[in-house]
């Protein structure tokens, strides 16, 4: 397959899977409500902090645990969609890639996560009185499609293995708390024990997150917004690159166990 046709594959997937998401009710109600929650309870927690930066890291940390909760159960749900419709067979037996086929439903989640920034911003905003002064406006915008960039090739890996299992939410539920911990989308990793350091820095929602931080907070120079940049593009492409390979054993494993359908 030629990287014009790939390109123009995951443009068209990616169109498709976010309008059939927007007409979800589940998706929109999920979409609309939890990044609001998140958002109200991270002004109410920094707020005692009495600081302003820290409203404001609250507002964009709030936003970033929205679109990963988008990633994490969106890609989960669309592979179970699937195959509830009885798809899921058919696309694992067409002639495109595996990879190809949920490139575009992680990323259209990822798409339809970033409401969830805006709204927590002009939420704590409008409500909380939640200064926006970014440090860095325009590389502000640059990170945070660099960060959903990261967390769609995270749930591309997972989508791997929800591929596999017939109930992706046995896997999902327990992952949203844990991954956006260790990325420190809320709450710097430096507060969590040492032994957690390692598992922090192979995630590229860490890097995406630290540069959208730091975009945003008024005390970071530029150095420290492009660098957490790059690192979580590399590790995004190295998480990629894993997927790939990961998806055909996963996918071979799948046909000889019989489990791509529902019993």
């Amino acid at each position: 397959m030629t990287v014009s046709r790939a390109l123009r594959l995951t443009v068209v997937g990616v169109r498709t899977h976010v309008s059939y998401m927007s007409r979800s009710p589940l998706e929109i109600t999920f979409a609309v409500l939890v990044p609001l929650v998140y958002a109200t309870l991270a002004v109410y927690l920094f707020r005692a902090a009495d600081d302003p930066d820290g409203l404001l890291t609250a507002a964009v940390g709030a936003g970033l645990m929205g679109i990963w909760s988008s990633v994490l159960f969106g890609s989960g749900g669309a592979v179970q969609n699937q195959r509830w419709l009885g798809t899921l067979e058919t696309l694992v037996s067409s002639p495109t890639p595996l990879f190809l086929v949920l490139l575009p439903i992680t990323l259209a989640t990822a798409v339809i996560g970033t409401y969830a920034m805006g709204a927590t911003l002009v939420w704590g905003a409008v409500l909380f009185d939640v200064p926006l002064d970014f440090a860095h406006p325009l590389l502000f915008l640059v990170a945070v499609p660099v960060c959903v960039l990261s967390l769609g090739m995270m749930g591309l890996l997972l989508a791997a293995t929800f591929v596999l299992l017939r109930n992706a939410n046995a896997l999902a539920n327990p992952l949203d708390a844990p991954v956006w911990l260790l990325s420190g989308l809320l709450v710097p990793v430096t507060v969590l024990p040492d032994w957690t350091s390692p598992v922090s820095w192979a995630l590229p929602t860490t890097w995406g997150s630290r540069a959208v931080h730091a975009a945003a907070s008024g005390r970071a120079s530029v150095d420290e917004v492009l660098t957490p940049m790059a690192v979580a593009l590399a590790l995004g492409a190295v998480y990629a690159l894993v997927a790939v390979l990961v998806l055909g054993r996963v996918e071979r494993r799948a046909r000889a166990a019989a489990t791509l359908s529902l019993a």
